[in-house]
């Protein structure tokens, strides 16, 4: 009796955490919409609608080698929410990221570079875009200065700004972060204590590239 009740239990647990997935994982417009800081105009930004193509995938959790660099199974951990998100705007960063290991050795602590894997790493995206982009300030309460689309690096996590915004103007943060994550938006940035890097891609760094090969700003 005791472990049929043990066994009840943990499926009335296994449930609740189920619902509660579909219902963080499936999210409406107008629920980002609510959560928006009213006191905050939303700026447009082509970085933070490819990072919302992306989560809407549901990619799961999975951190392993791909030939090609971008994982092509709907799995990926937290570099390919920027890493994805960047080539929909036409930032190539397997290939950038790896031109500037090759030209600033000095930089990386990486022995043998690899194009597949070097940009799918934490550590060598906080080099790669603190020499290679805007280096924003890292005051989170300075809530203006925080933009839809901004990349903010932790100690061995990335993410990228959201619009939406929690009742003191704190933006979430669309990340991917482990097997057991509910929702790829979250209001992390207050309770995180490793906060790094606050960064902006410039605008002439984002190009979209057409069939025929042609280049055009954003």
């Amino acid at each position: 009796m005791k472990k049929r009740y043990i066994v009840l239990s943990l499926s009335i647990i296994a449930a609740s955490v189920l619902c509660l997935a579909f219902m963080h994982g499936f999210r409406t417009s107008s629920s980002r919409k609510e959560d928006r800081c009213p006191d905050i105009e939303p700026q447009p930004s082509a970085l933070l609608n490819a990072a919302l193509q992306y989560i809407e995938t549901h990619p799961k959790y999975k951190s392993r080698y791909y030939a090609g660099g971008y994982p092509d199974d709907h799995c990926g951990t937290c570099t390919d929410v920027i890493g994805f998100a960047l080539r929909e705007c036409g930032y190539d960063l397997r290939t950038r990221l790896n031109e500037d290991v090759i030209a600033h050795r000095e930089r990386y602590e990486i022995k043998d570079p690899d194009i597949d894997i070097d940009f799918r790493r934490v550590k060598n995206l906080k080099v790669y875009f603190s020499f290679n982009e805007q280096v924003c300030t890292a005051d989170i309460q300075d809530i203006g200065e925080w933009l839809p689309g901004d990349i903010v690096i932790f100690r061995d996590h990335i993410g990228m700004i959201s619009d939406r915004r929690n009742e003191r103007g704190i933006p979430y943060v669309i990340h991917h972060s482990g097997p057991f994550q509910l929702q790829y938006e979250e209001d992390i940035l207050e309770t995180r204590n490793d906060l790094q890097l606050h960064i902006r891609i410039k605008d002439s760094s984002l190009q979209s590239t057409s069939e025929n090969g042609e280049e055009s700003e954003q």
